[in-house]
């Protein structure tokens, strides 16, 4: 077993965030570090949700900046606060006593710094994924949550989803029986992302595939599936081995889409066009992780998941389970014949949110469904439905896929983020408490 992972002892004077509620606050008051691709779209979807107050924005692409401020407006809301001068400029931010809640949805390297600064000021933190792509990293944000005891909760949408939500439901409700494996992927062509050199996702996101290889961005497919697995809550990621392809889409992309003599031409790429990994739990189970932002195919997350009953599968989704053990399942049931699915195992959250999240979009309402749960849950004194703890256990397949990767798939231990809490935490409830 690969040994650069462990547990470790929990720093005096730091106690556990598993569970952390604070007092309800009537308005959560909130302020925004990066309003590029993601954060714009997170301002837009809370400008719609009731009880926020948006303090503050921060981003130094001025342009970037002001189209948020001036979007704020726009929905009659009050003018905030603008902060751009640097890269630094968050922190005089931070320095403010009116803010809950920090939106961070910059670049990948700068997750963690923020996140940290944010937790060091007393202000609660929702980031954008991956959470952290280094093993250390993840323990400085746990170790910062729990001797600050504030949230740091990653915002992994797809746990939000409509199918991910109703297949949640489904778990809770027996209806695979015991789990046995799951399947989650981020399959998204993103070669044109090359093309946003100065500015934008792939001006940062490029280099990410030049110097690493492993799966890069491992939460989309992982989170859901980690929820009906209880991961940290009754069960836990045990070791993992991951292995990846050649590396060949990009460099073809760049060569046919960029001149002779563009710096896209020149970079010699190091991550696989295609990463599998495969996770076994505690309890026995396992799932498969692949990642692919490169080759030319639909997109897919996989959300696969096969109990002792049956299975669902999704992309497209379908599902099968047999009526009486041995009698087998012949076919998937797809399309409409999915429909007596959803009547009788909508989830509740969807059931009540649901044609809200639709009206609001974004990614098909799931970014408004999640927004409106964490301002839910500040507002009634809840838990939030993931924590420090999650977001670390999911993004830490990005650098233990690195380690498998560079030593011929070697296995690699996860580390126990929770301390040994995992054993005892009580499931997620479902969040059908809305």
């Amino acid at each position: 077993m690969g040994s650069m992972t462990s547990q470790r002892a929990r720093p005096k004077g730091s106690k556990s965030v598993a569970g952390l509620v604070v007092p309800p606050m009537e308005r959560v008051r909130v302020a925004f570090i990066g309003v590029g691709a993601r954060g714009s779209g997170h301002v837009s979807q809370l400008c719609n949700i009731d009880g926020v107050d948006i303090i503050a924005i921060c981003d130094d692409h001025l342009p970037t900046l002001q189209r948020s401020v001036d979007n704020v407006v726009k929905h009659g809301r009050p003018t905030p606060l603008a902060f751009g001068k640097d890269k630094d400029d968050y922190k005089r931010m931070l320095e403010r006593k009116d803010i809950d809640v920090v939106f961070i949805a910059t670049p990948w390297e700068e997750h963690v710094r923020m996140a940290v600064d944010t937790m060091n000021s007393g202000k609660h933190v929702c980031c954008e994924v991956p959470i952290a792509y280094t093993l250390e990293d993840c323990w400085k944000l746990v170790d910062t949550a729990e001797r600050t005891q504030r949230n740091c909760m990653m915002m992994e949408n797809v746990c939000y989803g409509r199918e991910e939500l109703l297949v949640l439901n489904m778990v809770r409700k027996g209806v695979f029986g015991d789990l046995i494996h799951g399947e989650g992927a981020y399959i998204h062509d993103l070669r044109s992302q090359m093309f946003e050199i100065e500015h934008g996702t792939g001006s940062w996101r490029t280099y990410h595939y030049v110097k690493r290889n492993g799966n890069l961005y491992p939460t989309h497919g992982l989170g859901p599936i980690a929820q009906y697995m209880d991961i940290n809550r009754g069960d836990a990621f045990d070791y993992m081995v991951s292995i990846g392809s050649m590396p060949l889409s990009r460099e073809i992309y760049a060569q046919a889409k960029f001149p002779e003599g563009h710096e896209r031409r020149s970079l010699k790429f190091k991550c696989g066009d295609m990463n599998t990994s495969v996770i076994k739990t505690k309890k026995g189970r396992t799932i498969m992780v692949q990642w692919d932002e490169q080759l030319p195919r639909p997109y897919s997350r996989l959300n696969f998941l096969q109990g002792t009953k049956g299975a669902w599968g999704g992309y497209p989704d379908r599902t099968g389970f047999e009526a009486h053990v041995g009698d087998g399942v012949e076919e998937w049931k797809e399309g409409g014949d999915l429909q007596p699915w959803y009547e009788l195992h909508e989830h509740p959250l969807f059931v009540r949110m649901g044609q809200e999240a639709k009206k609001n979009g974004g990614h098909g309402g799931m970014d408004f469904l999640m927004l409106w749960r964490i301002i839910y849950c500040y507002r009634n004194g809840l838990p939030l439905d993931q924590d420090v703890y999650d977001g670390c256990a999911w993004s830490v397949v990005g650098p233990l896929s690195e380690a498998s990767v560079a030593n011929r798939g070697r296995s690699m231990d996860f580390p126990d983020f929770t301390r040994g809490e995992w054993k005892t935490r009580a499931p997620l409830d479902n969040m059908s408490n809305a």
